[in-house]
């Protein structure tokens, strides 16, 4: 077989994942609050990106007909002013209220800080006999507590951070346990409960000996072999039951640090009339624009510079022309959701429809991966709450006349009849699938209805029936 050298064409196509599609790509799956960071980012590094002023477009006024003029009366009336000495509070007064006198403050004097765990438990501690050997050995014990408050490490572990003994630290611990929150630095809830009781002076051997051994079966409900072993009436029970609610089990989570995540929605969608309107929330998103002073230094420019400010000029038209790209396939996503689920815009949660994305892709001719980044951590404000772009996207449930159901309109269904279930006989998985065999018609198992209770953190019917 012989070897030869031969040419040869070949024409083929191939997707470059250029660094400007990319950065298309990203923009796709970028939350609200991110994309105002990376518009922020870019208008600090690009010079030829600059932000547009919002011009206010002054009309002339229309002539309205009688019935308009009262409506734009109605509207735009100093009412205030109107009602005069009737009025519940004055123009000046409410001024006067919404003043802060901040001038001349000092920032401490405006601002507060959230009290920390640490510094919490180290003001206790310099203010008592604690010695500065303490005080160090206490520092590592606060560093190994989780934001319940409970102690992450052994004694033997930590002596050994601070070359101590493991029981000078023991005995550190335990005086730590005293300050307050009562129980802070605790290895178990038996323990921390325990402290809690000693400071309170709870010395009764039944409720000493309840949380000692039989906290899980309190957790589970089983009350009436407790009853039996230790010889008292159900109200008996009740009785230590309720003494011990009032204790705190997670004494340090009031010192957490974790934040609440707030939610700013990228649609709003608002019923009008018989239809319904979505619009995008800009608020906030700068209005992008070239820079006029740098596009004619541009022209006069020397090679080495032109071709940085043609590079730069070509990226800000790619990010003001990717921001309207994603902004345009947003809506389009949002409207074509509205389409499919319009039941659910105008009646609630229980008549969301099964949908996939494949679908949403379909119906706006985009592929199915460009649907799937533009819900990405994406918000929508309806008539019915906020919720997740994904939230909309469901698996769907067999109907016995052939259609089907949305599995979060089942989910919604569980979640109606466990709130209004009788606490005292609580609802089985097994009941729940009867009743909506009965209601809905539909075709689901026992399993499948205990699997969307856990999904939405509901206790199975032992742990909720309430037996006082």
């Amino acid at each position: 077989m012989g070897l030869e050298l031969r040419q040869q064409l070949k024409l083929s196509q191939q997707l470059v994942m250029t660094p400007q599609l990319q950065q298309a790509i990203k923009l796709l799956q970028l939350s609200r609050l991110e994309l105002l960071e990376t518009v922020q980012q870019e208008l600090m590094e690009n010079p030829f990106l600059d932000e547009a002023e919002v011009e206010t477009e002054i009309r002339e006024p229309e002539k309205l007909t009688e019935s308009q003029a009262e409506e734009e009366l109605v509207r735009t009336a100093d009412w205030e002013n109107y009602l005069g000495e009737f009025s519940s509070t004055s123009k000046q007064s409410t001024a006067r209220d919404s003043e802060i006198p901040e001038e001349g403050l000092s920032l401490e004097a405006r601002l507060a800080s959230k009290p920390s765990l640490d510094g919490h438990i180290g003001w206790q501690m310099r203010l008592s006999n604690f010695t500065e050997r303490e005080l160090a050995i206490a520092e590592v014990i606060v560093g190994n507590l989780d934001h319940n408050g409970y102690l992450q490490a052994s004694s033997e572990e930590m002596a050994t951070m601070v070359n101590v003994a493991p029981e000078e630290v023991e005995s550190l611990i335990l005086r730590m346990q005293r300050l307050d929150p009562v129980g802070i630095a605790a290895r178990t809830p038996q323990e921390c409960l325990l402290v809690q009781m000693e400071v309170l002076g709870y010395d009764d051997p039944i409720l000493v000996s309840l949380v000692r051994d039989h906290l899980e079966d309190l957790e589970k409900n089983r009350f009436k072999p407790l009853a039996r072993k230790f010889k008292i009436s159900m109200d008996d029970l009740k009785s230590y039951i309720e003494l011990l609610q009032t204790l705190d089990p997670m004494p340090g989570s009031h010192f957490s640090s974790i934040e609440p995540h707030y939610v700013s929605p990228d649609v709003f969608v608002y019923k009008y009339g018989d239809d319904f309107v979505i619009i995008l929330n800009e608020d906030g998103l700068p209005r992008l624009q070239m820079n006029s002073y740098y596009m004619e230094t541009m022209q006069g420019a020397k090679n080495k510079e032109k071709d940085y400010f043609q590079e730069k000029m070509r990226a800000a038209a790619w990010l003001m022309k990717s921001l309207y790209q994603r902004q345009r396939t947003l809506y389009k996503v949002v409207e074509s959701i509205v389409r499919f689920q319009r039941e659910f815009f105008e009646e609630g949660v229980t008549k969301l429809k099964p949908l996939i994305l494949k679908e949403v892709a379909e119906d706006i001719e985009m592929h199915e991966s460009t649907v799937s980044r533009i819900t990405t951590s994406k918000y929508v404000s309806t008539p019915h709450g906020i919720f997740e772009l994904k939230f909309f996207f469901n698996s769907a449930l067999d109907l016995n006349d052939g259609s089907q159901v949305g599995s979060e309109s089942v989910k919604a269904l569980i979640k109606q009849m466990i709130a209004g279930e009788d606490q005292k006989k609580p609802l089985s998985d097994e009941r729940i699938g009867e009743i909506l065999q009965e209601k809905l018609e539909v075709n689901i198992a026992r399993r499948t209805v205990a699997k969307y209770r856990s999904a939405m953190g509901i206790a199975s019917s032992s742990k909720r029936k309430q037996y006082f």
